[in-house]
């Protein structure tokens, strides 16, 4: 496992990084079990957000009394400055550090910059002089406003979804970030679990020198599998890079990466998240347990769609989600009806 240096950053790390979000659904003691494992065996990036509930809280309990040992990205969604200030107290207090080592705008939808009128990109500025925040940083989940990002100069790591299934432009974003020592961090790097070989994942990953991996955890069977790749990295070869071929082509156009941002706006109380990729999970991990009365109920629901497009607006991949909602119904039922089988 190689180490890498996150642009301008000075943040050097091995090329596997942690990502906490999952483990908001963690007891504290198991999650504190998972996170000091992953410590012990080698990972010292940890990727939250004020965000996550309390993964801020759980990491603070896990790593108090070592902080110089790791390193620690959290996130702010303030579209203020006083409400990025606020924010930033509030992780400062639950992570129980006096600073945060990457300090990221989370899920943008702009380029935030001095002299914008929110505040934003000076609160930043404020806290960095302040010792409070070391480095700033910024995820994004539209290609085009990413690509803006990385123009602007203004950040010093891009976090943005990226595997084997990412588009051109998304591709080539490392490389630009690099051009402009801009640290690069991919997410998704399992496209939402569409991916199911984690060893291929990794050797993708790892081909891209320049980009830190962070891999949601959520169970200490997965935590293994990813520190097992620490002293037996895997290697891209002729035989990943054709399966990666065929897995993009089964995978092309628009899919739902099962981010869940669009959750809360369903009037009909849609498990959107699940129910607008039923037909890809069937066909990449066919369950009985995606058919049984509970997920048919769930997949029922669609049917009181009322096309608001509530959830279109709140997708950072901008997909048509009704229509992907619609199509997965049809499909799903044509499951139930023995019309199409899955193995």
């Amino acid at each position: 496992m190689r180490n890498l240096t996150l642009g301008s950053t000075g943040i050097t790390v091995p090329q596997n990084g942690f990502g906490a979000l999952p483990v908001q659904r963690r007891s504290l003691d198991e999650a504190v079990r998972i996170l000091r494992r992953a410590y012990e065996g080698g990972m010292l990036y940890f990727d939250t957000a004020r965000a996550y509930t309390d993964s801020e809280t759980k990491l603070g309990v896990a790593f108090e009394g070592m902080r110089d040992k790791i390193f620690i990205a959290t996130k702010t969604a303030g579209k203020t400055g006083d409400q990025v200030r606020e924010d930033l107290a509030t992780s400062l207090r639950e992570l129980r550090t006096d600073y945060i080592d990457l300090y990221q705008l989370h899920m943008v939808d702009r380029v935030y910059a001095p002299g914008d009128g929110t505040g934003v990109y000076e609160a930043l500025l404020e806290a960095k002089e302040a010792g409070k925040i070391r480095h700033i940083g910024v995820t994004a989940h539209k290609i085009g406003v990413a690509e803006d990002l990385v123009l602007s100069g203004l950040y010093e790591t891009l976090q943005f979804p990226f595997s084997y299934l990412s588009g051109e432009r998304e591709l080539a974003l490392p490389e630009k970030c690099q051009e402009r020592n801009m640290g690069f961090i991919a997410m998704k790097g399992l496209a939402g679990g569409l991916i199911t070989k984690s060893a291929v994942a990794m050797a993708f990953l790892e081909d891209h020198p320049n980009v830190l991996p962070i891999w949601g955890v959520q169970h200490m069977e997965e935590l293994e599998e990813w520190l097992s790749y620490m002293d037996n990295t895997p290697a891209l070869d002729d035989e990943m890079r054709a399966y990666i071929e065929n897995e993009k082509k089964e995978l092309a156009g628009d899919f739902c990466r099962g981010c869940g941002y669009c959750l809360q706006t369903c009037p009909a109380g849609i498990a959107i998240n699940q129910c607008a990729r039923m037909s890809l999970m069937l066909r990449r991990a066919p369950s009985d347990s995606w058919l049984n009365e509970h997920w048919q109920a769930e997949m029922k629901k669609i049917e009181s769609c009322i096309n608001c497009h509530q959830c279109t607006k709140h997708c950072p991949y901008e997909l048509d989600t009704p229509a992907l909602l619609r199509q997965n119904y049809e499909d799903y039922k044509k499951v139930l009806a023995g019309e199409v089988k899955v193995d």
